[in-house]
């Protein structure tokens, strides 16, 4: 009762978003500058943060986050220690924290009775980071680090350039052989965590998963050899750079960070030796960072939340088309400034120095601070060229908006769509369900090899380019969707009479909803399916889902894998496409 007491009184409505340091940082000094963000109208979840005591053991995330929705409670983040069995959580306002510890608080899991507190926000990285440094050298603020100190040697002993390369592009100096050798280890150990999740959730495929693991290798299905990219230099056709100090102290620097915030780290060095990066971009964040320069608007800092410029991102095309979306956070600026600045960024890619730059699309977006979750898709303003670039692909022609995903290694990603074409088995009696589609590339690569195909996407951007490109391509027998796919794809999905379905999944990285998968498994007449994951360890709980024993919540027969493979899109790094063939085991 002693809990139940000490909650109510942290439950007082006194304790409202305007004064977050009294119940979220209490004992800290919150004043202080490790929790300056929290203040004022921007958002961060932080400022609505619980903690949830005495959880049940050898709970998961995915477990906690159903228990939560089961009960009406949508949480925005979700930090799981499962071994001390407590969780953060927060949420993307008030009403929804105040209704989670009214709803949770003395609820009963699994013989456990739950308790729920405020918590502390998170501190910020940089102070934090910063007044460590300083309790370490005597509390003096701004003094500087002994000369001679070890971790002083170590960032001397470094060039810059090789800094940055180890950051954004770890495996640079590793043989491209080797890089393919360690990446299909990786997806090898993923289909070995596979097989052993398959026998635990699924005992009737045990004889099954025995005579696999005895063809190859203790695991689930062959590992076909992986697919090295095409080029394994300036691939990228999409880069975003942010804009700061750089790391050689000059202001207004584009480039790359160093680190990550969250670690500490501010610092941006120019990407002008990255190997990843195209020339064509690079000319870009060369002739930007000159524009800027000239500017009297400061970088924007994520430390004070001052400042204006914030990111710009370049993509490219084959046929040397360019589109610069510039991030601007106009913070009290008169809209008659912004206007004039727009208009000296027009000028300066089409007459000026920058026209060497060979911008073919330029954006602008206000980047103010968010007031809410979710702003990921602010409004771009077109300010010259076209409004889209275009791009070829397998003989195809794709146009791309700003906020349209498109895969970021042209060439890799026509090896990918072939194998994709491969494994599909598709004819002309074919429906091909083209899932979280972008622009349409997969679904159109494979349109006239099959009767019909239906694209779900959650932007509008990029379901009006599919329907464009459709349409350039001279195909009649493609539709596409906007929505969530976990709304959309039921409906599609019972909607299909043809009993030649195949679904292919390209999802985020966090994998599909699992909505989506109960939705395919339920669809007894979708026998086969491929996932195509851009990180195979995220989509892990995916894999389970189609593969697991049936019960009250999983009806429908389960899939099982029967062909992997990774093709490498992303060189010079840990990161690599995984495909993955499922097909619907047949209990008749």
């Amino acid at each position: 009762w002693g809990i139940l007491i000490s909650f109510n009184v942290c439950f007082s409505k006194e304790k409202t978003q305007e004064n977050p340091p009294a119940t979220a940082a209490e004992g800290e000094g919150a004043a202080g500058g490790v929790y300056r963000y929290i203040k004022g109208d921007l958002f961060t979840s932080e400022i609505f943060k619980v903690e949830i005591q005495n959880l049940p053991k050898y709970i998961g995330f995915n477990d906690l986050k159903k228990f939560l929705n089961k009960h009406g409670i949508n949480p925005h983040k979700i930090k799981l220690f499962s071994k001390q069995m407590f969780a953060f959580v927060t949420f993307k306002n008030q009403e929804e924290r105040d209704k989670a510890m009214k709803a949770v608080h003395g609820m009963q899991w699994k013989s456990k009775v739950l308790s729920v507190r405020l918590a502390k926000p998170k501190a910020d990285p940089i102070l934090k980071k910063r007044k460590q440094e300083e309790e370490a050298e005597g509390g003096q603020p701004g003094a500087k680090r002994a000369a001679g100190s070890q971790e002083g040697e170590e960032d001397e002993e470094e060039p810059l350039n090789i800094q940055i390369a180890n950051a954004v592009t770890p495996l640079w100096n590793v043989p491209y052989e080797e890089q393919l050798k360690r990446k299909e280890k990786e997806v090898e150990g993923v289909l070995q965590k596979l097989t052993r999740e398959i026998g635990n959730n699924n005992k009737a495929m045990l004889p099954w998963l025995f005579v696999q693991k005895e063809k190859y290798n203790k695991i689930c299905c062959p590992l076909e050899a992986i697919r090295p990219s095409p080029v394994q230099t300036e691939y990228r056709n999409k880069c975003e750079f942010v804009i700061g100090v750089g790391a050689d102290g000059e202001d207004k620097t584009v480039g790359f960070r160093l680190g990550k915030y969250k670690g500490g780290s501010c610092a941006v060095v120019s990407p002008s030796e990255t190997t990843h990066v195209s020339s064509e971009a690079k000319r870009v964040v060369q002739g930007f960072q000159q524009f800027i320069r000239t500017t009297p608007y400061a970088v924007y800092s994520p430390e004070t939340y001052e400042g204006h410029w914030r990111q710009l991102t370049v993509r490219t095309s084959r046929i040397k088309q360019t589109m610069a979306i510039v991030f601007f956070n106009p913070q009290k600026l008169q809209e008659e400034e912004i206007e004039e600045l727009k208009q000296n960024l027009r000028q300066y890619f089409t007459e000026g120095e920058g026209k060497e730059s060979a911008i073919t699309s330029l954006y602008f977006v206000r980047m103010g601070q968010r007031t809410s979750a979710g702003t990921e898709d602010l409004p771009c303003e077109h300010v010259t060229g076209e409004e889209w670039i275009h791009e070829e692909l397998l003989g195809l022609k794709f146009r791309i908006s700003p906020h349209s995903f498109f895969q970021t290694n042209t060439p890799a990603a026509e090896v990918l769509y072939s194998a994709v074409g491969e494994w599909a088995q598709l004819d002309q009696d074919s429906t091909v369900l083209d899932v979280c589609c972008g622009t349409g590339t997969i679904g159109i690569s494979l349109a006239k090899r099959v009767k019909k195909v239906i694209g779900i996407e959650l932007c509008q951007e990029a379901v009006d380019d599919a329907k464009a490109n459709a349409e350039a391509n001279g195909l009649t027998n493609v539709e596409f969707h906007c929505g969530k796919a976990e709304d959309v794809f039921p409906t599609v999905l019972n909607a299909v009479v043809s009993p030649n379905v195949t679904a292919i999944v390209d999802p985020p990285r966090a994998g599909l909803h699992s909505k989506v998968i109960l939705a395919i498994r339920r669809a007894e007449h979708l026998k086969r399916l491929i996932y195509v994951a851009c990180n195979a360890k995220a989509a892990m709980n995916n894999f389970i889902d189609l593969c697991r024993a049936v019960s009250n919540r999983v009806r429908g027969a389960p899939f099982r894998p029967v062909r992997a493979m990774a093709v490498d899109l992303f060189p010079q790094t840990m990161h690599c496409e995984t495909i993955l063939l499922f097909e619907r085991v047949d209990y008749s």
